[in-house]
């Protein structure tokens, strides 16, 4: 992570995969855009107000609507990982 939360904001760590990926991956076949590593679980922080906005805000890099979806969301602390 490059900077730390600020003003109210918190680290959280969202856990993410892609259905789309994982149903090629059992089917010995992969997807023609997404790499085969998305088949597993991922996890990528995001600085955020509350859960909410961590869950938009990984939204937008990830839309549901491409395959991706939100396993888990919870707050860390810096330095954890």
């Amino acid at each position: 992570m490059l900077q730390q939360p600020k003003n109210g904001h918190q680290l959280f760590e969202v856990a993410i995969y892609n259905k789309e990926v994982r149903a090629l991956v059992k089917e010995n076949q992969s997807h023609c855009f997404f790499d085969d590593q998305w088949a597993d679980t991922q996890l990528r922080d995001v600085i955020a107000k509350d859960e909410e906005e961590a869950r938009k805000l990984i939204a937008q890099r990830f839309p549901p609507d491409d395959g991706f979806v939100v396993q888990d969301v919870h707050t860390t602390t810096c330095g954890t990982h």
